[in-house]
């Protein structure tokens, strides 16, 4: 049995450190807290956004578990940014940034005040994998619970999500929507507190952590206002005390195999391209080999199974109707897909885990092995001249057929919408939006505002987007994103010019500008890109520090 208290007795015990218990005695705790170990409950409470709401009542239920179990729980809260309420305008700048604060507040929390222990609490999007970095950066005895789902609101006896919203307004652009039904959607799509419904980023994370083992089998599915989710949070703040009894480390969780489950799980669920950069930032901090072709290969032998908003018909609440996502689990176990053997922090491999998995007789949400959706994985990585270092295709619930379209460049994703919404983009173009890559950005903006307006005008096949920026996980349709190079470093697409062919081929994973390479060289020689605004505070530091999309778009020295 490990020393439970290694790390706090350096903090509170002997007489030397009697001026912090009397800091500590100021806010509550008393002598029977100093005797027990310190566990963090870290989380991302704000009040703007329903996502992360409902983390301080969560904290609490946590709280309960871990002083049930003989620890001193120490709340402590990070940093969010809400993806869906900066959308489309600088603030989106500031969210995939946040991503690296969150890891970096909760590491200089748990060294600061040498916590044994850690309970991460997640809810909007770059919480999720902000939380994972930071377990596997302390490596020390912890886990990740997902906050849970939002529920799906109502709008003309249909359920809805936010992405139905953003798709909204492209119909009402176009008028194919009037203003009083998307005034009554947007009052309706939102019901409460909850992460976004569909199989959007937050979901896709959360699916993908319980996939790895990092998260408790089971957590992921319980939407956030269902009272089944007191006993989740507190069981979660009981096993936590026993893995730290028992020394289990986020580092021998994080594993190779255990990656590699996750992006199954992601590919089965035809989840957000997102999961793509937060998978490869995670494996970095836990100092595990993981690169684009790796997603690439895995989706190609991995069916997808699950019919999940936004392509599909289905919400995380009619999937945690089915069974949750050890349903799918159990599909690619059944499959022999599934790196079975891999430990979680339930003390059972994920093997186990999937096999126990209780599937709801006559649900339809997740599909039999033998009439899978498509045969292979809801994305696919694409190289060639406008991407040598790679990109992200999303493909669930698309045609896989090369096709060839005519650029128009836009220099940031303000430009691109104005001009979809005055109806300027028309069949067969393929709008390029560049300088919005990490360093670009800075921050690598997420495109759904002018993705969903696009669905919404009704134009989802008929053309495409590329960018060095981001998507959204509530993103469908011909849509290209991470392209790296990016256009801020000299990346092929700063060379793109309106008229250009550009090849998309999913099946030969290719992304092609339709140019000579000699006058590929020549354009970039001559390339002149919008100067940063930003000259200082976090993100002209983020710009100096972050590595390419490829590589995760992490942060490092």
């Amino acid at each position: 049995m490990a020393d439970a208290r290694a790390r706090s007795r350096v903090l509170i015990d002997g007489p030397d450190r009697a001026g912090a218990r009397a800091m500590m005695r100021a806010v509550g705790y008393k002598d029977e807290d100093f005797k027990r170990p310190l566990v963090g409950v870290a989380h991302s409470w704000i009040e703007i956004m329903p996502c992360n709401f409902n983390h301080r009542q969560l904290a609490e239920w946590v709280k309960e578990g871990v002083r049930e179990a003989g620890g001193t729980p120490v709340e402590f809260s990070t940093i969010s940014v809400s993806d869906g309420i900066a959308m489309g305008t600088e603030g989106m700048k500031a969210s995939l940034i946040s991503r690296e604060v969150v890891a970096d507040s909760i590491e200089l929390v748990t060294r600061g005040h040498l916590l044994d222990a850690l309970v991460c609490i997640s809810g909007c999007d770059k919480t999720i994998p902000g939380t994972v970095m930071a377990l596997a950066r302390m490596d020390i005895p912890g886990l990740m619970v997902y906050g849970g789902s939002i529920m799906p609101g109502q709008f003309k006896g249909k359920d809805v999500t936010i992405g139905d919203v953003f798709e909204a307004v492209g119909k009402h652009a176009v008028g194919q929507m009037s203003d009083a039904d998307l005034l009554e959607l947007e009052r309706n799509a939102c019901p409460g507190a909850g992460a976004c419904g569909g199989q959007f980023t937050a979901n896709t994370m959360a699916t993908a952590f319980e996939a790895l083992g990092i998260s408790p089998a089971g957590s992921s599915r319980v939407p956030a206002t269902d009272q089944r989710r007191r006993e989740v949070m507190r069981q979660a703040g009981r096993r936590v005390m026993e893995l730290l009894k028992e020394d289990v480390r986020p580092r021998q969780v994080i594993t190779r195999p255990a990656l590699e489950n996750a992006i199954r799980a992601v590919m089965a669920t035809g989840g957000s391209t997102n999961a793509v950069l937060h998978l490869l930032a995670v494996a970095r901090e836990a100092n595990v080999p993981l690169t684009l072709d790796d997603f690439d290969r895995i989706s190609a032998k991995t069916p997808l199974l699950a019919d999940m908003k936004p392509w599909g018909k289905y919400t995380a609440v009619d999937m945690d109707k089915a069974g949750g996502i050890l349903v799918v689990l159990k599909r690619l176990l059944d499959a022999k897909l599934l790196e079975a053997q891999a430990i979680t922090v339930t003390g059972r491999t994920i093997g186990e885990e999937a096999a126990a998995a209780q599937e709801t007789k006559g649900q339809t949400v997740v599909k039999p092995l033998r009439e899978p959706i498509a045969p292979t994985g809801g994305m696919v990585i694409l190289k060639g001249s406008l991407a040598p270092e790679g990109c992200v295709l999303k493909v669930a619930g698309h045609r896989m057929s090369a096709e060839r379209f005519t650029a128009r460049v836009f220099d940031r994703e303000e430009d691109a919408m104005a001009a979809v919404l005055a109806k300027e983009i028309k069949e067969g173009d393929c709008v390029v939006i560049r300088y919005e890559g990490p360093k670009g950005g800075p921050g690598m903006r997420e495109m759904l505002s002018v993705t969903g307006a696009i669905v919404g005008e009704g134009l989802t096949d008929k053309v495409a987007l590329i960018t060095d920026g981001r998507f959204s996980g509530a993103t469908h349709g011909h849509m290209v994103a991470h392209i790296a190079p990016e256009a801020a470093v000299g990346g092929p697409i700063a060379a793109v010019r309106d008229g250009d062919s550009i090849l998309i081929d999913p099946q030969k994973r290719l992304l092609e500008l339709e140019i000579k390479p000699e006058a590929l060289r020549a354009r970039l020689a001559t390339v002149e890109g919008p100067k940063s605004v930003y000259k200082t505070g976090a993100l002209a530091k983020y710009a100096r520090l972050v590595s390419s999309a490829s590589q995760g778009a992490v942060t490092s020295l």
